[in-house]
C-alpha cells in the first residue's frame, strides 16, 4: 500500500510541476488559480510521501518520489509544453526509468 501512496505522490509532484509551469505562461486571475494548484499539488505529494515513508525507507522513497517526478515532469515538457525530445534526453530519461524501477525491486 506504501508504495501505491509513493507512486501518488509522485504523480502530484508531477501536477505542481505542471501547474508551475502554467503559471510562468499565464497573468492575472488565471495564474493565480494555477499557483493554488501548484500549492495544493505541493501538499498532497508531500503529505503522501511523509505517509509512505513511515515503512519504506527514506532514501528509496525519496529517490522514487522524485524519479517519478522528473520523468513525469520531462514527458509533460516535451508533450505539453512542447520541449525538445532529442536523443540525448530520451537516453537519461530511459536511464532514470531503469533506475526507479531497480531501486523498487532491490527496497522488497
Amino acid at each position: 500500500m506504501n508504495w501505491v501512496l509513493l507512486i501518488l505522490a509522485g504523480l502530484f509532484e508531477v501536477g505542481f510541476a505542471f501547474c508551475l509551469g502554467k503559471t510562468k505562461l499565464t497573468t492575472g486571475y488565471s495564474s493565480n488559480l494555477w499557483f493554488a494548484g501548484f500549492l495544493i499539488s505541493l501538499s498532497i505529494s508531500m503529505f503522501l510521501l511523509y505517509k509512505a515513508t513511515q515503512t519504506l525507507p527514506i532514501g528509496t522513497a525519496y529517490a522514487v518520489w522524485t524519479g517519478i517526478g522528473a520523468v513525469g515532469t520531462v514527458l509533460l515538457g516535451i508533450f505539453i509544453f512542447k520541449e525538445p525530445a532529442n536523443f540525448w534526453r530520451i537516453f537519461f530519461l530511459s536511464t532514470l526509468i531503469i533506475s526507479i524501477v531497480g531501486l523498487k525491486f532491490v527496497s522488497e
